[in-house]
């Protein structure tokens, strides 16, 4: 994955070498660089944090188009990036340009003087310090890792929590059952922040509420407190403000209707002036890349001109299911399902609801993929049902050029980003 060039690319390795891991849930030591910056994560605008194991992005997306299409000055932080590594801070409505990101990397790096730091804690750092000093009337910040150590829970006083669908992942970290990490990721709400979540399965809702009863947190639970349905004409959502009826969401797939109740639901809980017209400008305009986002770029050519490319960055058993709950409305043509998965995904219960519906099956591995599961691995995950691409190209050029078809590729974030790269997608 590229990063920005040059200078930020240069700091970044030097940071690697002053902690050996990637990842270490603990606080400690970006609390005390955030003090030795003079403490910018308190000098934010108005903060909505989110946390889940899927929906995440498509969340922030939409809470970020409804609050531009009010008017409103938005801050974003996401990870990971897809392309460049600039995807993940947007100041004001506007992607972190390579300068500034490289001058305040390098002003972290300087104030860090040397001591141990992971590499993401660093960047926090620094879009903390990009955050506070430009203005702003909204700031969304997604949790990296799970939420009670997560980098960005040095925040105190969000306006509003969000918490996403919870499934199995990074067991090895966050826990070895959905309860353990329902308890991760309600380590963000914080006392009188109203935090609001979409559908969980009941022994998830009841840990969730028990968190934010211990919290003195206001929780908004889905069918508890707010609701949101299909309609013949798009969405109907409603709360104790008052009903709102809404387009279709642009992000598609069942699932997305659930994010888009969350992102309705928190912004209203935060007590941020959205008129209800920005609800429905901002559902229909959202964007975000690499969740079953249709491509029609470089890639995309090689297929037939009738058939349709797909890309998702689904890789976990959650995503699973809500790829195949969306590959049941795609039964009037064959669907040839590619995928490439990271290394210590549970790639067979990822694999498991799809395999039903795949003309076809693929397991593949792109040459700079981070972090890649062998082609072989994902075979046997599939019970040596899928074929060997082994690569992207390699996996298109076998396949039965008729009747007209889809494609979906999916299975890693990372895969997804090679993919995008390929198909000429330079973000936004």
């Amino acid at each position: 994955m590229t990063l920005a060039p040059g200078r930020a690319e240069d700091i970044i390795e030097r940071l690697h070498s002053l902690y050996p891991k990637l990842i270490d849930l603990s606080l400690d030591r970006l609390e005390r660089l955030l003090a030795s910056l003079g403490h910018p994560e308190r000098r934010l605008p108005p903060i909505i944090h989110v946390a889940g194991t899927n929906g995440k992005g498509s969340t922030c997306a939409f809470l970020r188009a409804i609050g531009e299409a009010a008017g409103l000055r938005v801050h974003v932080y996401t990870s990971p990036h897809l392309v460049h590594f600039n995807e993940r801070i947007r100041l004001a409505g506007t992607l972190v340009t390579d300068d500034a990101l490289a001058e305040t990397l390098a002003e972290v790096e300087r104030v860090n003087a040397g001591l141990p730091i992971t590499v993401f804690e660093v960047l926090m750092a620094a879009a903390f310090l990009l955050f506070a000093r430009v203005p702003a009337d909204l700031c969304i910040l997604e949790v990296g890792l799970g939420g009670r150590a997560d980098a960005t829970n040095v925040i105190s006083a969000p306006a509003a929590c969000a918490i996403t669908s919870i499934s199995m992942d990074h067991k090895e970290m966050l826990g070895d059952t959905l309860v353990k990490i329902a308890r991760e990721k309600a380590g963000i709400m914080k006392p009188g922040a109203p935090v609001v979540t979409g559908l969980q399965s009941p022994d998830v809702l009841e840990a969730l509420a028990a968190h934010a009863q211990a919290t003195a947190a206001p929780l908004h639970a889905r069918n508890h407190g707010w609701s949101i349905t299909q309609t013949e004409t798009g969405i109907a959502y409603t709360d104790d403000r008052g009903p709102l009826a809404l387009p279709q969401p642009s992000l598609p797939g069942p699932h997305q209707i659930d994010n888009a109740g969350i992102a309705i639901a928190s912004l209203r809980a935060s007590g941020l002036p959205i008129p209800d017209a920005a609800y429905a400008t901002g559902l229909a305009t959202a964007q975000w890349p690499a969740r079953l986002q249709r491509l029609t770029g470089a890639l995309a050519a090689t297929l037939p001109a009738d058939w349709d490319l797909w890309l998702d960055g689904g890789h976990n058993p959650g995503g699973g299911e809500a790829l195949a709950a969306h590959a049941r409305t795609w039964s009037d043509r064959p669907l040839h399902i590619l995928v490439g998965m990271k290394q210590a995904k549970d790639s067979a219960e990822f694999l498991r609801p799809l395999i039903p519906h795949a003309t076809t099956l693929w397991a593949v591995s792109e040459p700079h993929q981070h972090l890649a599961l062998p082609v072989d691995a994902i075979i046997a995950a599939s019970g040596n049902i899928a074929r060997p691409g082994p690569t992207i190209a390699g996996a298109i050029t076998q396949l039965p050029k008729s009747p007209a078809a889809r494609v979906l590729i999916c299975g890693s974030l990372y895969l997804a980003g090679e993919v995008l790269k390929a198909d000429g997608w330079t973000g936004s």
